[in-house]
This record gives C-alpha cells, sequence and structure tokens, in this order.
C-alpha cells in the first residue's frame, strides 16, 4: 500500500515538472515571525498572567523565583511589575545560581540579603541550601517562576525549579510557571540521556542534552515521570512555535549568567560546555566563553585544521589565540578555536563538542586530561554528559558516530515520553489549513500543487493517529522535500515555502 502511494505520489511530482505556472515571492522577512504575527501576537508568560490570568494570584502572598532575565518585552523587571502592582502582594524572592541580579559568578555562593529596590527579603537558592525551606516559604500562598532557560541539560536552573516544586509540594504552596521560549528551538532533541548513577546539580534527571523543551514543559515532565507532585500550573505563551529559534521572537537577548553572553553562545552551550570537565579552557574569562576553546599546549592552526577535516554540518572551526582572564589558564596566552554556525538548523551541538573533546585528546595524549574522578570513580565530565562509558569511548579510540548510534535508542524513548508534555504542538490538520490559506492568498500555484500536498498530509495524519514515531518522521520528510520541489519549480512563493516547512520540521520535532 505504501509503495503504491509513493508512486502516485512521484507521479504527482513529475507532472509539475511539465507546468509552467509560477508563483512570485511575496517579499522578504522571516517567515518564523510573519506566521507567529498572523495567528496572534507574542506573548510571555509573565504577561500573559498580568493581563490575562491575574486572578491566579489575586489576593495571595507571592514569592518569586527570578533574575536579570525575568523581564516583560519592554525590558521591565518581573520584580518591579509585580512589587509595582496594586492587586499583586509579593513578599519575597529567591534567587538560583548568579543570584537575582545575576551578579554572582558560576559556582559562587549567594547569601540572604535585602533587595535595596523593594525592601523584600532574598533567599538563596545557590547558597547552603538548593531548596527552599519551610522558614523561607513562611507567609507565601503561591510560588512564581520566571527564568529564561537555555535549552540544555546542565543549565542549573531548571533544577532549581524542580526543588521549589518539591517544596512547594512539601508546604503544600501553589507553583505557577511563567513560560519563555527555548533558544534553541523546539524541534531538535540531542544528546545523551543522563543515566541515574551520574546525577547531580548539573543533570538530575534522565533527559537528553539537548531536550528541545520550554520550562513549562520541563517543569509538567518533572512533576508527573518523577513524581513530585505539586500543585502547577504553567501559565503559557501566545504566538510561539516549536521552530522558532530566539532571535525568531521579538525579545531582546538578556544574559541568563555573565558567561552566556549571546544567542551564539547557547547555541554552542549543549557540547562546548563539556570542555569544562577537562584541563582545557572553555573560554571563561574571554568575550567568547563557549565559543573559543583551548590550552596554552594546543597549536590553534593545527587543531582547526583536523576538526575542519571531520567537515561536521553547519559549522566551522577558525583557529584562535587567546588569554583567559579569569578562571582555567588565566593569564596564560592559550592556543584553540573559535566555532562558528554556519547554519544553525544542521549544526548539531552535541556532535560538534565531542568532535572537539576527542580530537584534543587524540591530539594531544600526554597534555590532555579530563577532570580527577571523585571517590565514586566519577569524573565531572562524566556529570556534563550523563554517563561513564563516552569517556571511557573516548579513551579506546572510538568514533563520535559509533557514540552518537548508541545513545539513539534511549532518545526515542524519551521523545516519547515528551510527547505527552508539550504544549505548543503542531497537528497535521494545522498544516493542512496552512496550506489551504496560502493556496487562498495565491502563493501555491494550483490546484494539482495543493492537493499534491493534502495527499501527503492525509497519509501522516493517519500514521498520527496511530502514533506511529517513525512513520509520521519518514512521511513528513518527504512532505518536506515536496515543498522544497515546489519552490524550486516556481509553484510557491518563497514565504509560503518558509512557513509550511518550519510547521513541518516543528511537527517532525514533536516526534
Amino acid at each position: 500500500m505504501l509503495k503504491k502511494w509513493s508512486f502516485v505520489t512521484l507521479a504527482i511530482v513529475l507532472l509539475f515538472s511539465s507546468l509552467s505556472a509560477t508563483v512570485s515571492s511575496q517579499g522578504g522577512g522571516d517567515a518564523n515571525k510573519e506566521v507567529a504575527q498572523k495567528a496572534e501576537p507574542f506573548q510571555l508568560g509573565v504577561e500573559v498572567l498580568l493581563q490575562e490570568q491575574l486572578d491566579e494570584i489575586r489576593g495571595k502572598n507571592v514569592g518569586l523565583i527570578t533574575n536579570p532575565t525575568g523581564v516583560d518585552q519592554n525590558l521591565n523587571s518581573i520584580v518591579d511589575l509585580l512589587h509595582n502592582h496594586p492587586d499583586v502582594n509579593l513578599v519575597a524572592l529567591y534567587g538560583p545560581e548568579h543570584g537575582v541580579r545575576g551578579d554572582a559568578q558560576a559556582g559562587e555562593y549567594v547569601e540572604f540579603y535585602i533587595d535595596e529596590k523593594t525592601g523584600l527579603p532574598v533567599y538563596s537558592l545557590y547558597g547552603e541550601t538548593r531548596k527552599p525551606t519551610p522558614d523561607m516559604l513562611e507567609d507565601v500562598d503561591v510560588l512564581l517562576f520566571d527564568i529564561q532557560d537555555v535549552g540544555t541539560r546542565f543549565y542549573t536552573y531548571i533544577y532549581t525549579m524542580a526543588y521549589a516544586m518539591e517544596a512547594a509540594a512539601e508546604n503544600d504552596i501553589e507553583f505557577i510557571v511563567l513560560d519563555r521560549p527555548n533558544p534553541l528551538g523546539g524541534t531538535k532533541v540531542q544528546g545523551p540521556v543522563l543515566e541515574p548513577d551520574y546525577a547531580s546539580f548539573v543533570g538530575l534527571y534522565p533527559i537528553p542534552l539537548r531536550h528541545g523543551m520550554t520550562v513549562g514543559e520541563l517543569a509538567l515532565l518533572f512533576n508527573e515521570e518523577f513524581e513530585i507532585g505539586a500543585d502547577l500550573n504553567v501559565v503559557e505563551m501566545n504566538g510561539w512555535k516549536r521552530s522558532m529559534y530566539y532571535d525568531d521572537t521579538p525579545l531582546h537577548w538578556v544574559l541568563p549568567s555573565p558567561n552566556m553572553p549571546t544567542l551564539d553562545t547557547a547555541l554552542v552551550y549543549p557540547g562546548a560546555a563539556l570542555i569544562e570537565g577537562t584541563n582545557v579552557s572553555e573560554g571563561r574569562g574571554t568575550t567568547k566563553p563557549f565559543e573559543l576553546i583551548g590550552a596554552p599546549f594546543i597549536d590553534g592552526t593545527d587543531l582547526a585544521e583536523q576538526l575542519n577535516a571531520l567537515e561536521l554540518p553547519g559549522v566551522t572551526f577558525r583557529a584562535a589565540y587567546f588569554t583567559p582572564m579569569f578562571s582555567k589558564h588565566s593569564g596564560e596566552l592559550s592556543g584553540g578555536v573559535q566555532i562558528h554556525i554556519d547554519d544553525v538548523k544542521t549544526f548539531d551541538p552535541v556532535e560538534t563538542g565531542l568532535a572537539v573533546v576527542k580530537t584534543i585528546h587524540d591530539m594531544y595524549p600526554d597534555d590532555f586530561q579530563f577532570r580527577a574522578e571523585n571517590e565514586a570513580g566519577i569524573s565531572f565530565f562524566d556529570n556534563l554528559i550523563g554517563n561513564g562509558w563516552i569517556r571511557e569511548e573516548i579513551s579506546k579510540g572510538t568514533s563520535v558516530a559509533e557514540m552518537k548510534e548508541r545513545w539513539q535508542e534511549d532518545l526515542r524513548d524519551f521523545k516519547q515520553i515528551r510527547r505527552n508534555y508539550l504544549l505548543y504542538t503542531v497537528s497535521v490538520t494545522d498544516l493542512k489549513t496552512l496550506v489551504d490559506d496560502y493556496a487562498e492568498r495565491g502563493e501555491i500555484a494550483n490546484d494539482r500543487a495543493v492537493h499534491s500536498l493534502q495527499v501527503h498530509l492525509t497519509a501522516v495524519e493517519r500514521f498520527e493517529g496511530q502514533a506511529l514515531a517513525d512513520k509520521v518522521v519518514k512521511h513528513m520528510t518527504s512532505f518536506i522535500q515536496l515543498l522544497d520541489y515546489q519552490k524550486e519549480q516556481g509553484f510557491m512563493s518563497e514565504q509560503a515555502h518558509a512557513a509550511l516547512k518550519g510547521e513541518a520540521e516543528a511537527l517532525m520535532g514533536q516526534w
């Protein structure tokens, strides 16, 4: 049956090659933004709360977990927005790693203090305790969480959230997550799933390095799959789509932490941060943390040549020399590379990061070292990657491709669980409607072109209803190829192609 369907589809595609109808492009502009604005204006969770769901906190004593990223689209601090709102009683603030105002470096403990601007108590969740104590929660009726995550398992804010959810459950306090975008988009899920024996504050739960979820979606998953049992509510964003990277939104980039200065940093972080588990500098103490990688014993030109020879997708390595102002190799001239992303959609940060670690390991066997093991035989590198076997395989000379293949089964299992907690989803019905919308606007050439697209989507719809992930992905891949063909033949406008492809990739990313 499938072979017959594929043959019919091929025949339709070949028929299109004889058509002369063309469609002119409707102009430039980012398709993700265009589609989002057409559907609904973009709003953060905090904006939805204050404009549409204020009753969730009205008349209650509110505790707020936040940092400098807790701002609205106009960069107004949520602390000030809540403190100055006549219908909100904000009674306490809680700061994660780096503090509420973001003035502490990585790993630096933060103590209790009084916020000068509001006079509110600020309790540290990265000091003597990482979980709010009953005394910290005294008189609090509802805890809000509003922090920008960066889409990577070992970024600690999501575990601050998880511990706070536990405390809220234990003290009968409501917990509300004000959702924010995943800067890396919501379609790609990459890297090994953490093994429980390697759990730590840089990886508390068995999720992949790049999880492809928002903080609100993670909160739902943590609460259910790991039996936290909090009275949880997620205030969803409006206008965010899974295919959107951070720069597809109207938001300014606010540093989530001192060493996350740009979106480029966040994009390389899921893999480049693995360098933290070695004696090589990950670029802390420079203006390009995690983009610059190096050490005094490395020849940057040689390393760049070796890495570029791997022909990794979407990335180029440039020889670089730098002197960190602090952290590893402080004050020492270090040779290495800068990671330059050429194509964000094909770039795999985890594969790239592992390739960098393995290549330096192989090139400099007498100088390169993983961080020392603890009493349990676990290196910090193991905590970051989420297991002990990858470090062993690197030492054995195993290829990155072989290592990548080994974690695929766990990744497929996680994706199946993940689907149950995704809030921002695309269905085949949505795609069919979008095809019809663009057809009505004259951006798809004719009825035959539309029919071909709808035939593909009808087949996918059947597999979607049966929850057959592999078949959904396979046939959506075919659908995307047809979109590319129609654009190349002039049957579809650039704008329609980009929008439909973005939504198609988002649907695939759910599976």
